[in-house]
């Protein structure tokens, strides 16, 4: 079959379990899409699916789309032709699949329903109780008590699915770029080996997963996106040599700009020459972007090669319990007054605490907002009228943290004046959930294909050899001046950012807004220099990567969000805010080239 000039459009309706209700209908209506992509699956979603399903075995899955997007939108891609692949079933594909099946016979609609699991490997912790399956970065071993256990599988069974008939394909835990990957091995009939088409692939399944990040969703020029209330999700028109132009549909708000492609790019990519996943390992440190039309990014250049024999696996467990709010603070001295009141509630209930044999907390957290307590020696606040205390507690006993939160309330009268709001209810201890990220075999890891009430495929995907690490292209250093007139100004004059989060650790993607910006970036923006600029917040390390191909940089930094996700105490959790935190920072340029 000639699929050379064939072009494949699909589009992303769902970031997150809990995104938005209007993304589907939205795209279906003015997309013009062949298919119709969903992502779900945060690594603590598996855990709170599981719980799910242990109180109700015909839940466990994304109910949401079920009974939200697809009731409304399914109908009309079963008449236009477009196919969904939606990695919606969590740890029940078959109770997705039996929940769409009788929307189906309730919408009079004669499709065929496909799923892919086996991802699931809590029914299977004893047979790796004898094997350290130790944590990626830290080498500890796998807990013994686990809420959730799954292996990131890959496109070539979501794939076989689709070669099989299937309209719809509904997977468990996949890495998120796989639902895009599979319907362009599918469509363009490329081999496993095929490693640059499936990088080219994995990038737009990368750009579009975050949905409307890539089309002015938390963009550095937020300013400039025209009408957030009617905003775009992505559409990506990929060609047979695995391009793609990045667009958005008809009619609707938002943007598409080198600018808000790159910033997605570089999001939570860790080494961008080593971006692993079970289909492919990924270089895409030679990413070109072209502003081909308005709201139009083309994007190509991505390398790839062989992915290796093994799959991330995420397990996540209950490590004691938290308690987190916060409270209004008004008036003078009000941040010191905030913390004051704090430490005070915090001494007081430690002294309970011991009298009763509880032990001390395990980590106190607290963070003044509106004092910028997040930037450390770096705030330029003075005088704030108003701020917002925030506390975050963690302990082994439940018990101690609900003898925290009754005792809170003695702040409202003993303690300093301009306390407000927390009088809505006490807030409950709530569990700790960690992550372990470890390795393993692929050929450890059987997977289903079932279509309908068949299994179709039942098989280990494990037939990848060994790769070896790319060093990717380095940012060749040319020569600055500041011969002249030289100006410090913040770094987001010159670079746009993004970042996230990798459990601990954070990414800071840097772009510079033009390339005569780039010498004095890579000169002043060391791995030294981040790692000076974060000193307050971080514990581990910095490592900066090169992405010659759009004068970026990625910043990888460890220990750096107190546990990260749902462990982690802090405010910025999950590292959204330091991008934009880094871009306060003074850069030294010559002044003509502003």
């Amino acid at each position: 079959m000639n699929t050379s000039n064939k072009k494949v459009r699909i589009g992303c309706a769902s970031a997150f379990y809990g995104d938005s209700q209007l993304s589907a209908r939205q795209l279906v209506d003015k997309g013009n899409i062949d298919y119709l992509v969903f992502d779900y699956l945060a690594e603590v979603t598996m855990a709170i699916l599981g719980k799910a399903q242990a109180k109700d075995e015909r839940l466990g899955y994304a109910v949401d789309f079920v009974t939200v997007a697809m009731k409304d939108v399914l109908a009309d891609c079963a008449k236009k032709g477009i196919k969904v692949v939606a990695n919606a079933g969590g740890v029940n594909v078959p109770g997705c699949i039996s929940a769409l099946e009788q929307l189906c016979a309730a919408q009079d609609l004669d499709l065929k329903i496909a799923g892919v699991y086996g991802d699931n490997l809590m029914d299977r912790k004893k047979e790796f109780s004898g094997e350290p399956m130790p944590e990626n970065q830290s080498g500890e071993p796998l807990p013994e008590r686990l809420a959730s256990m799954n292996a990131y599988l890959g496109a070539k069974p979501i794939a076989d699915a689709l070669a099989a008939g299937a309209d719809v394909v509904v997977t468990g835990r996949v890495v998120d770029s796989a639902v895009v990957i599979a319907p362009l091995m599918h469509e363009f009939q490329w081999a496993s080996t095929e490693f640059d088409h499936l990088s080219q692939a994995a990038l737009a399944g990368h750009v579009l997963e975050c949905g409307a990040q890539c089309t002015g969703g938390n963009f550095t020029d937020w300013h400039l996106v025209p009408d957030f209330s009617n905003m775009s999700y992505p559409v990506a028109e990929v060609s047979a040599d695995g391009s793609f132009v990045v667009e958005i549909p008809p009619q609707t708000g938002g943007l598409v700009s080198v600018g808000s492609v790159a910033e997605q790019i570089v999001y939570e990519i860790g080494d961008p020459a080593n971006y692993l996943l079970p289909d492919v390992a990924c270089d895409w440190t030679s990413v070109q972007l072209e502003q081909v039309g308005k709201d139009q990014v083309r994007v190509s250049g991505a390398k790839g090669r062989a992915p290796g024999g093994q799959y991330k696996v995420c397990a996540t467990y209950v490590d004691g319990f938290k308690l987190a709010s916060s409270f209004f603070m008004g008036g003078l001295r009000c941040a010191e007054k905030a913390r004051t009141s704090i430490d005070a509630w915090v001494k007081r209930t430690s002294q309970v605490f011991e009298e009763k044999g509880w032990g001390p907390y395990r980590n106190v957290s607290v963070e003044i907002i509106g004092a910028e307590d997040t930037y450390g020696p770096h705030s330029r606040t003075q005088d704030v009228r108003e701020v917002m205390g925030k506390y975050g507690l963690h302990h082994d006993n439940p018990e101690a943290l609900k003898f925290a939160s009754h005792e809170f309330a003695y702040l409202a009268t003993s303690a300093t004046p301009g306390m407000s709001g927390f009088g809505a209810g006490r807030t409950r201890p709530t569990p700790l959930m960690r992550i372990h990220s470890t390795l393993v075999d692929k050929a450890q890891v059987p997977v289903k294909v079932q279509l309908g009430d068949e299994i179709l495929v039942e098989k280990t995907y494990a037939d990848d050899p060994a790769s070896e690490s790319s060093n990717g292209q380095r940012y060749v250093h040319s020569e600055t001046s500041y011969e002249g007139d030289c100006v410090e100004v913040s770094l987001e004059q010159l670079a746009y950012a993004r970042s996230g989060d990798k459990g601990d650790n954070a990414n800071i993607g840097i772009i510079a807004r033009k390339p005569e910006y780039l010498p004095y970036l890579d000169e002043q923006l060391s791995e030294s220099a981040v790692a000076d600029y974060f000193a307050h917040s971080i514990n581990g390390s910095v490592t900066r990567f090169d992405m010659p191909g759009f004068n970026a940089f990625n910043f990888f930094m460890t220990e750096a969000l107190g546990g990260g996700g749902t462990a982690s105490l802090m405010v910025d959790s999950q590292g959204k805010a330091l991008g934009q935190m880094l871009l306060s920072k003074t850069i030294r340029i010559p002044k003509a080239l502003l």
